[in-house]
């Protein structure tokens, strides 16, 4: 049985936290020595050291960026047909909509809510060509809410897979994130595996393909960017 070649995963920080962290870190070092040196208090030093060195891993977790490669069964799944999910999360809609800025039809979404706690960078859901990319500013919504679909700040990229489907998948900048980073370009190929970009703090990316497409997860499953397919295309 054919396989696609697995390679080494890693991990790593991304590279749009480096502002965030090093600014985080004077912060909070500046507001413990501040709390030690200005309270009469018996609480060992080592105390205020765990407890701000926790917040600063849980900032640090933000911007986790792991380099995963799919390893899936070609036997099975043609790699141009398959659908994985562009971001670690929870799926929060699988549904039929009406989407009427691009296609002006019906389309199947999937949805992915991502927490504080999960990585927040974004991957291609598809392997094709990038048709085009739209930023679009808004609302900040939280994210979970069917409207933050259209009215929060979000980024569009389409993309036509070799077999001429087109996908459209949305970075939706949620309650608390505020800033959608998208690297895709237009005009440029892309793969699976490769960064599609990143939402600071957490948010939800949606996926919109076509009606008839087999759709692999269902609400409330946890998925994993890069690693879990999420449909199969007809």
């Amino acid at each position: 049985m054919g396989r696609r070649i697995k390679k080494l995963k890693k991990q790593r920080l991304h590279s749009e936290g480096n502002d965030t962290l090093i600014y985080s870190m004077l912060v909070l070092i500046a507001i413990g020595v501040i709390l030690w040196r200005s309270f009469d208090t018996k609480i060992p030093f080592w105390c205020f050291v765990a407890i701000f060195g926790t917040v600063y891993g849980i900032v640090l977790n933000f911007f986790r960026c792991p380099i995963r490669f799919l390893d899936i069964d070609t036997d099975e799944y043609d790699i141009n047909k398959v659908v994985v999910a562009p971001a670690d999360g929870k799926v929060v809609v699988v549904e039929e909509v009406d989407e009427d800025e691009y296609f002006h039809d019906r389309r199947l979404m999937v949805s992915i809510f991502m927490s504080l706690f999960n990585v927040h960078a974004n991957w291609f859901p598809v392997c094709g060509k990038v048709v085009s990319v739209h930023h679009q500013d808004g609302n900040f919504h939280k994210a979970w809410l069917p409207k933050a679909s259209e009215e929060n700040e979000h980024a569009d990229v389409m993309i036509e897979t070799a077999n001429g489907v087109r996908i459209l998948c949305r970075q939706i900048a949620g309650a608390v994130a505020r800033r959608i980073v998208t690297y895709a370009k237009e005009g440029e190929d892309c793969e699976i595996d490769d960064h599609l970009g990143f939402i600071k703090f957490g948010s939800r990316v949606d996926v919109y393909l076509p009606l008839g497409t087999d759709v692999l997860v269902k609400m409330g499953q946890s998925t994993t960017g890069d690693q879990t397919i999420i449909a199969k295309l007809k």
